[in-house]
C-alpha cells in the first residue's frame, strides 16, 4: 500500500453533537516553575510556557454547507422520490494572528462552507466572514466581531532561520475533541509537491503529530511564534505516521497582508520563464558539482526573466542569496514576494556566475479574460469559459506556455455537463475549426449544426469527440 496525500479537517454531520459533564472544584496546586527545554538534559522539563502563549489563539473552525443528495436512480424509474438537500460539515483549526479577530486558517477547511463557525479557546463562538480564499495555496483568511477586549493573537515568524532539527508544536483541535498539543522537530525544509517546478510549493515538514482536525492550526517554534500553518500529511491509515507538512510562515504573511488590503485573493509575482529541476544528468552534462538549481527552459517575450536579463539553458543557483533546490522552489520564493519587489538571483551561465536583478510583476491579464456563459443548442450550451492568460493560467495552475485556447471554468447545469465536458478542459477546436479566444468560440459555435465535433485539451492530452443535439 502506497502512501497518500491526505487533507486533515474532520467530516462531520450537522446532528453532531457534544456530551457535556460535570466536575469538582478542587484545591488548586501552586504552579510549578518551568522553562523551555534548551539542552538535551532539558527535555525532562516542559514545553508548558510556550503552549500557554500559543494555545489560546488557537481556535476550531466549523463550516458547513448544503448539498443536494440524489435519489438512487432505480426508483427515479417508478417516479418515486426527489433529490434531498442536506447539510454537511467540516472541522479544522486555525489561529489568530491579530488581536481584531483576523484568522488565518486552510482554504480546504472553510472551503464552498455557507455558515463558517469559530470557537475560541474559551468556549466562545462566534460567526465568521471571509476576508480571503486562495485555494493554490490552500490557505484562508477569516475575520470575526468579538465585542469588548482584544483577542490572544500569535506572531508570525517569517525570518527565514528555521533549522532541520528545530524543536516545534502542533497546535489544533483533532477530531473534535477538544485542543491537543504535539511536539516533534523540524524533518525537512523546501519540500516540494511537485519537483517538476510547475506548482509553487515549499513545505515545511514535520514529524509531530498532526491528525484530522489539525487543518489550519499553527506550528509553532520556542517562542511560540508561528513558523507554519499543518496543511496535510503523507499516510497509508489516514492518521498521523510522522509525515505531516505545514505551509511557511512567508506565505502565510503575504496571504494575510494581501487580505488586510483588501484582496480577495493573492496575486502572485512570476518568473515569467518556464523552469525544470536540475536532475543528476542535467548537473553531469552542465559541469554542475550538484543537481540543485532552476534551468531556464523558455522564457515569456518581455516577461520579468526577459528583462532580467535571462536566457535559456541557464540555471538559477540562488535567490536573495540563499541557495535554490529545485523549479518548484523558485516558483514559491517568487510568489512570496509582493509586486515591485526587486528579487536577486544567483545565475550560472555556461562556467561562469552572474547576478541578476528580476523585477516582482504579476502575469499578464493578456488576452482580456472575456468570461462568458455559452448559450444556444451546442454541446457547449451552459458552460462558462474565458481566454487563456499568463493571468488565468497562474490562477488554475496550468502551464502558460503550454496552455492556449478557450478554458471551461465550469461545466453548468446544461449540454456541456451532460456531455462530460469538466472545469479545467481547454477548447481547441469545433467542427474542425480552430479556436483561440471566447469571440471565436462563439462564432464557431453558431452555425446551427445538429452533429458536433469537439477537440479538447484535457490533462496535457487532446481529445476529440462527436455530440449530437
Amino acid at each position: 500500500m502506497r502512501a497518500v496525500r491526505v487533507l486533515i479537517p474532520a467530516l462531520v454531520l450537522l446532528a453532531a453533537c457534544s456530551p457535556s459533564g460535570h466536575s469538582q472544584a478542587q484545591t488548586p496546586l501552586p504552579a510549578p516553575t518551568r522553562s523551555v527545554p534548551t539542552s538535551a538534559l532539558g527535555m525532562r522539563q516542559s514545553f508548558a510556557p510556550v503552549v500557554k502563549k500559543a494555545a489560546p489563539a488557537v481556535v476550531n473552525i466549523s463550516s458547513k454547507r448544503m448539498v443536494r443528495q440524489q435519489v438512487d436512480p432505480f426508483w427515479e424509474l417508478f417516479g418515486i422520490g426527489a433529490p434531498r438537500d442536506r447539510i454537511v460539515g467540516s472541522l479544522g483549526s486555525g489561529v489568530i494572528v491579530r488581536s481584531d479577530g483576523v484568522i488565518i486558517t486552510n482554504n480546504h477547511v472553510i472551503e464552498n462552507g455557507q455558515e463558517i463557525t469559530v470557537s475560541l479557546a474559551d468556549r466562545r463562538e462566534f460567526p465568521a466572514h471571509v476576508l480571503l480564499a486562495d485555494a493554490r495555496t490552500d490557505l484562508a483568511v477569516l475575520k470575526i466581531d468579538v465585542p469588548g477586549g482584544k483577542l490572544p493573537a500569535l506572531a508570525i515568524n517569517d525570518t527565514g532561520d528555521l533549522q532541520v532539527g528545530d524543536l516545534v508544536l502542533a497546535i489544533g483541535d483533532p477530531f473534535g475533541v477538544g485542543q491537543t498539543v504535539t511536539n516533534g522537530i523540524v524533518s525537512a525544509l523546501n519540500r516540494t509537491a511537485d519537483p517538476s517546478g510547475s506548482d509553487a510549493s515549499s513545505y515545511i515538514q514535520t514529524d509531530a503529530a498532526i491528525n484530522p482536525g489539525n487543518s489550519g492550526g499553527p506550528l509553532v517554534d520556542m517562542n511560540g511564534e508561528i513558523i507554519g500553518i499543518n496543511s496535510f500529511i503523507l499516510s497509508r491509515s489516514g492518521t498521523s505516521s510522522g509525515v505531516g507538512f505545514a505551509i511557511p510562515a512567508a506565505l502565510v504573511k503575504r496571504v494575510v497582508e494581501t487580505a488586510l488590503g483588501g484582496g480577495r485573493s493573492l496575486v502572485r509575482a512570476w518568473l515569467g520563464a518556464r523552469t525544470q529541476s536540475v536532475t543528476p544528468e542535467i548537473a553531469r552534462s552542465l559541469g554542475l558539482a550538484t543537481p540543485q538549481g532552476a534551468l531556464v527552459a523558455d522564457i515569456w517575450p518581455g516577461g520579468p526573466a526577459a528583462q532580467a536579463g535571462l536566457h535559456q539553458g541557464d540555471v538559477v543557483t540562488s535567490v536573495d542569496g540563499k541557495p535554490l533546490a529545485d523549479a518548484s522552489g523558485l516558483a514559491y520564493v517568487i510568489s512570496t514576494h509582493k509586486i515591485g519587489d526587486a528579487i536577486r538571483l544567483g545565475v550560472r551561465r555556461g562556467k561562469g556566475e552572474r547576478q541578476a536583478i528580476l523585477r516582482a510583476e504579476a502575469p499578464p491579464a493578456s488576452p482580456a479574460r472575456d468570461e462568458r456563459v455559452v448559450g444556444g443548442r451546442n454541446p457547449l450550451q451552459g458552460a462558462t469559459v474565458v481566454n487563456l492568460s499568463p493571468a488565468v493560467a497562474d490562477q488554475y495552475g496550468l502551464d502558460p506556455f503550454a496552455a492556449t485556447g478557450v478554458m471551461i471554468v465550469s461545466a453548468g447545469q446544461g449540454l456541456a455537463g451532460q456531455a462530460g465536458l469538466r472545469p479545467g478542459d481547454i477548447v481547441k477546436a469545433v467542427n474542425g475549426r480552430k479556436v483561440g479566444s471566447v469571440a471565436q468560440l462563439v462564432a464557431a459555435l453558431q452555425t446551427g449544426s445538429q452533429v458536433w465535433q469537439l477537440t479538447i485539451e484535457r490533462d496535457g492530452q487532446e481529445i476529440t469527440g462527436e455530440f449530437q443535439v
